[in-house]
Parts: structure tokens; C-alpha cells; sequence
């Protein structure tokens, strides 16, 4: 833990620190943050996410806050309601002195938290919602996103598609932001890498109720020579036991956005497909000093591997840290002057930053392929990604954004 607090703070000791000093004589109040996310409607993902930063949390406060103010997270369940999100958001700001919001799962609550940060003018950083719509076509100055964007992940997967004999695609995602960002940028992705190809087939299932048999027999009936899959969690499992029941994924390729991560892939069990293309993370494999020390931290704090929710929650912190350590205020306006162009450079998954034109980071993600190991679901012959290198120019970035 010594090594990851030097690593996390030691950059960015040296920076002003005015608008955060105490008063002599007083004791140091708390930065306080707050935290929205969809405990109760998500928990695979977000009690991973939610452990990753209160270590994040405990590791710098331990090291001396910033600049001796500890930092201090106050967190509420949204239940996966964006009217029960915006309401929370409002009442961390308005009651509790939130110095800014950060978190949400799903992409229309992370749209219906950023709006409100719009109109509050309120730092709201977006740890986990994947939709392009937060940075580019609904993209306001209040609101940065943290991790890798459907944009990003598509690209990622369509690059490894294009090395396939596949011609004839299917896709299958939720229908909601999410899912419709993600197919829009595969098909634009792969259709650029590989002109020959054609789309024959969509499946659109509403989130969280997809009917697995009428899905699955849709898309066999096109006769697709790979498919493109943007559904996760309880509706990625009835999907694959449905479609192996029914051969679907006989002989055909496919690739599989966020089927890597181990909130998904671990569940699978026995039934895990073997030789997906997938965008995850694989804990135990990656060997660096700055991802050893944090996985050696979380694991003696929480007697378990960490997930891809305990990275982000992580970062999420760090990030903040970052800017208020920048920015050398509370100030919104200092934040978010702070916040653009910001390195991070103490990442377990290594340095990022956010860019000013589109406020996303360039944070990234591993790509690799499902298997079994040991009888244990895994991401083999994986490789990092580095997000800038699957983002448009900040030019072309900023110009999908709205006008302010």
C-alpha cells in the first residue's frame, strides 16, 4: 500500500495547495464527494466498484488527505431510476456539501445525472456509464467520463473482427444508449476496416428482459457468419445458454463487448464460450509494479481478486484526487479548469489523461478471447489497449459536441 499511495500522490505533491489549507488553529474539514450508483439494481458490478474507492479513499487519506483534508465519500443507491439519480444528486450538492458527483452504472442515468449537473453547474464525473452521448452529442462542460466508451471498446473489438473471414454480421444488444452507441460504432468501425462486409440481421432486447429463445432463433435464421453481442449481466447468461442449446455459436465467431470482465465471464461457469473476441480484464495475468501494488492491496483489504468495478471505482478517486490536487480548490470552476488535459499518471492500468476538446479519458481497456483454465472462466491471449489510440482527433471529438 506504501508504494501505491507514493505512486498516486508523490506527482503531485508539489502542486498549490491554497484554497485547500486550513485555518490555523482548526482542525482540517472533510472534502466531501458524492457518490450515486445502482447498488441494489447492479451488484456484480458496483460492490466491486464501490470496494475499489474506498481503498482509493482509505490509501489516501492514510497518506495525509489532501493536503491534510481527508477525503470523505458520501454514497447513495439509485436503484437503476434516473428520477431516484438526479433527485440523490441534488440532494448530495444542495444538503450534504458535495463538492461534485461522481459514479453511475447505466447510460440513461449517467445522461440524466450530467444534464443535472448542467443545470447546477456542478463537476460531475462519470465513472461508468459507456455511452457516447455523455462526451459527444450530449456532452456538457460540467460532466467527464472515465471509462473507455462504447465508442472506444467497439473500435477495439472491430479491429480484431476485420482480421476474420466473416462477410455476413448479425448484432444482438440492449435497447437503450448503451446498446445502440455500441452497435452504431462496431458497424461503422468494421465497415471501414473491411468495406466487403454486410449487416444481416438486429436484435434489439429490452434491457435485463430478454426473451433468450426468440433472440437466439432470429438471429440463426439469418445465417450470419458472426455476430456481434453488446448484451451482459443476467441477460449475456440466458443469451449463451440459449444460443449453445441451439448451436447457435457453432462454427461462427463472435465478439463480445465487455464479455471479458470477470463480473460477467466468471458467472458463465462451465458455459463459458470458448473463442469469443471480448473487450475485459484479466486480474491475475497483468504483471506491473503499479497494478501488482493495488491488487495486493485490495486482496489483503478485501480477501478477493479485483474486478473491473474495483479498477474504476479506483481510478475514479485517483482522478479526483488528481484535479483537486491541481486545481489546489474546491471551486467548481477551478475543478474544472483542473480537469482538462489532466494526467493520471499512478493507474493501476497505467497513465491517462482527459482530454480537453471531448472531456473523455484515454483511459483503456485488455482484448482478448474467452476460454477455460483450470476449468475456470478466463481472458486468454489478451493484449492492452490504449484508449487514444481508438478516439477520434479532439478537433473531429469536439466538434460532435453541442455548443455552449
Amino acid at each position: 500500500m506504501t508504494v501505491i499511495r507514493r505512486a498516486v500522490l508523490g506527482a503531485i505533491a508539489a502542486l498549490p495547495m491554497i484554497g485547500l489549507m486550513p485555518k490555523a488553529g482548526q482542525a482540517a474539514d472533510p472534502i466531501i464527494l458524492g457518490e450515486v450508483n445502482s447498488y441494489t439494481r447492479l451488484p456484480a458490478f458496483t460492490e466491486p466498484y464501490k470496494k475499489g474507492w474506498e481503498l482509493a479513499v482509505e490509501q489516501i487519506n492514510a497518506a495525509g488527505g489532501i493536503d491534510g483534508r481527508p477525503l470523505e465519500v458520501i454514497s447513495r443507491d439509485d436503484t437503476g431510476d434516473p428520477a431516484t439519480a438526479i433527485r440523490i444528486a441534488e440532494e448530495l450538492v444542495s444538503k450534504d456539501g458535495a463538492v461534485l458527483i461522481f459514479g453511475t452504472f447505466l447510460s440513461n442515468i449517467g445522461l440524466a445525472v450530467a444534464d443535472f449537473a448542467k443545470q447546477k453547474e456542478v463537476l460531475f464525473l462519470a465513472s461508468e456509464p459507456l455511452s457516447d452521448a455523455i462526451v459527444w452529442s450530449k456532452g456538457n462542460k460540467y460532466t467527464y467520463r472515465l471509462r473507455p466508451s462504447t465508442h472506444m471498446q467497439a473500435a477495439m473489438l472491430a479491429e480484431q473482427a476485420a482480421k476474420l473471414d466473416a462477410v455476413k454480421w448479425a448484432t444482438v444488444a440492449p435497447n437503450y444508449a448503451y446498446g445502440q452507441d455500441a452497435v452504431k460504432a462496431f458497424k461503422s468501425e468494421l465497415t471501414r476496416l473491411r468495406p466487403d462486409v454486410e449487416f444481416v440481421e438486429e436484435q434489439w432486447p429490452p434491457v435485463f428482459k430478454i426473451d433468450a429463445g426468440s433472440t437466439v432463433r432470429a438471429l440463426e435464421a439469418s445465417k450470419p457468419d458472426a455476430i456481434f453481442n453488446v448484451t451482459f449481466g443476467g441477460d449475456l447468461a440466458k443469451f449463451v445458454r440459449e444460443g449453445s442449446l441451439r448451436f447457435l455459436f457453432e462454427d461462427r465467431d463472435v465478439a463480445s463487448l465487455l464479455t471479458g470482465e470477470p463480473e460477467y465471464l466468471l458467472p458463465l461457469g462451465d458455459e463459458t464460450p470458448e473463442g469469443w473476441i471480448v473487450t475485459g480484464y484479466p486480474p491475475a495475468d497483468i504483471d506491473t509494479p503499479a497494478h501488482n501494488a493495488f491488487a495486493e492491496a485490495y486482496e489483503a483489504r478485501f480477501g478477493e481478486i479485483p474486478k473491473t468495478g474495483s479498477i474504476v471505482g479506483y481510478n475514479s478517486i485517483l482522478a479526483i484526487a488528481a484535479a483537486l490536487e491541481k486545481a489546489g480548490s474546491t471551486d467548481t470552476d477551478a475543478l474544472l479548469a483542473a480537469m482538462e488535459g489532466l494526467n493520471v499518471d499512478s493507474s493501476p492500468t497505467g497513465p491517462f489523461t482527459f482530454r480537453a476538446a471531448d472531456h473523455q479519458s484515454t483511459m483503456g481497456a485488455y482484448v482478448g478471447r474467452t476460454g477455460l483454465v483450470d476449468g475456470v472462466p478466463s481472458m486468454v491471449d489478451w493484449s492492452y489497449a490504449d484508449g487514444a489510440d481508438y478516439l477520434p482527433s479532439e478537433a473531429d471529438a469536439a466538434a460532435l459536441r453541442p455548443a455552449e
